[in-house]
């Protein structure tokens, strides 16, 4: 066990030097087995499996752009992220692990548990298998507190799920290497690290009942705020039934505005993302050696709550918002989710709402303000500034799409699952634990 943070970065460095990694960027051409179909240009591996890049085709009512098209991922297996909790001297403690991702900007964070996509853990890589997989698989062991299937980056994602989950055991557990047990305020306090706690650890830990902890109220408290959890899940559902998401799939040599070639796949004017090709070399996963495409963003992206207390009672602005990967025609995101360069040539009334109140706030105002990897498996060094702002002069019916609602009520709708994006979860994570 770890006292203080020094140790905990102390162990992390030396797990950094411990391991090699080596990731090179590769034309997409000239991986190791993967190939461009040649009829519809979409990219896909030899096995059929893991995952494609393909063509999308969007419209919809609720979105800066009514109409575009885009080369999207489709994965259509859902994996596991995992985190195994047990109780040291009365203290939970989180069973985290120091995880090499090809696309992180630094590699080595720390992930949960368990991450592992169902072609790893059903080992179609034919490489070794996931260490603690058997206490999240049925029959398991020990006491699940959490298990939802939620959402992936709608963006960059067609209808991609991962199931999300925590399980308390009582067990003596052999600690691997590469493992470590922490504590909630410990990992609150590398939650103010960039790019240190990443994206799978961050997700799994929104769906962690109040009971063991966090900087809001107790469990039976979503009904303290401005509006009762019974009139958010109407006004959610009459969103949902009211807004327009039609999508057709497309060859991705038809995809318009984008250039497929042998070396990337890019959009025409170097905005959005590219898809771009990997070789890796990683010691301590479950293979050492694979290619593979990645989706590389343009810029780095802004996730951003505006915040006000009604009444005593802390409050975040969430909007109802519409992604080209959405499930269900949209889930609930935090108030500002973008990267800002994507539309540095709109009009101001085109430019997403409350972005300027975000990035133009004084800093008394900000209470968070941290950078933050995305997921490292699929995404190339994609980074966002996370960031809380304390706006009282928004109105408390701000119309349009966005509601009022407390952190108890938003955590309350993430352990149901299917209902808030990624990225509101993530940012939720921050506030709840960072110290």
């Amino acid at each position: 066990m770890f006292r203080h943070l020094s140790e905990v970065h102390g162990w992390f460095a030396e797990r950094g030097r411990a391991q090699r990694h080596v990731v090179t960027l590769t034309r997409l051409d000239r991986l190791d087995g993967w190939s461009f179909d040649p009829v519809t240009h979409d990219l896909r591996h030899s096995s059929g499996r893991f995952f494609t890049v393909e063509g999308l085709g969007v419209e919809t009512d609720h979105r800066e752009v009514g109409s575009w098209q885009q080369p999207i991922i489709v994965q259509p297996e859902s994996g596991i992220l995992g985190i195994l909790v047990k109780e040291f001297g009365g203290v939970p403690h989180f069973l985290l692990q120091a995880k090499m991702e090809p696309g992180n900007i630094n590699l080595l964070q720390l992930s949960p548990t368990v991450q592992a996509t169902r072609s790893n853990f059903t080992r179609v890589h034919r490489g070794g298998s996931v260490p603690y997989l058997d206490h999240f698989l049925a029959p398991r062991r020990g006491r699940v507190v959490f298990d939802s299937l939620q959402s992936e980056q709608g963006s960059w994602f067609l209808g991609k799920r991962n199931r999300n989950m925590i399980v308390e055991t009582t067990e003596d557990i052999p600690l691997r290497d590469d493992f470590c047990w922490l504590t909630l305020e410990q990992i609150g306090g590398l939650l103010r690290e960039d790019n240190l706690v990443n994206m799978d650890t961050r997700t799994v830990l929104s769906g962690l009942p109040g009971a063991y902890g966090g900087r809001f109220g107790p469990e039976g408290a979503e009904d303290r705020g401005l509006h009762r959890m019974a009139e958010l899940l109407s006004w959610f559902t009459e969103e949902r039934v009211t807004r327009r998401l039609e999508r057709r799939r497309l060859p991705l040599s038809e995809v318009a505005g984008w250039s497929v070639g042998g070396g990337r796949v890019e959009h025409e004017e170097g905005l959005y993302f590219s898809v771009v090709g990997v070789d890796v070399e990683a010691e301590g996963r479950e293979v050492s050696r694979w290619s593979q495409p990645m989706l590389a963003p343009a810029s780095r992206g802004v996730v951003a709550f505006l915040t006000r207390a009604v009444d005593g009672v802390p409050h975040v602005l969430a909007q109802a918002r519409t992604e080209a990967g959405s499930r269900d025609v949209l889930e609930l995101g935090p108030t500002v989710q973008c990267a800002p360069e994507n539309h540095r040539r709109l009009p101001a009334g085109r430019r997403p709402r409350f972005l300027d109140d975000v990035l133009h706030a004084p800093p008394s105002r900000v209470t968070l303000d941290v950078v933050h990897s995305e997921e490292g498996g699929r995404f190339h060094h994609a980074e966002n500034r996370y960031m809380a702002v304390e706006a009282e002069d928004v109105p408390l019916d701000p119309g349009d799409g966005f509601v009022w609602m407390t952190p108890e009520q938003l955590g309350a709708l993430i352990r149901h699952g299917g209902q808030v994006n990624v990225e509101a979860r993530n940012l939720l994570t921050c506030l709840r634990y960072l110290r």
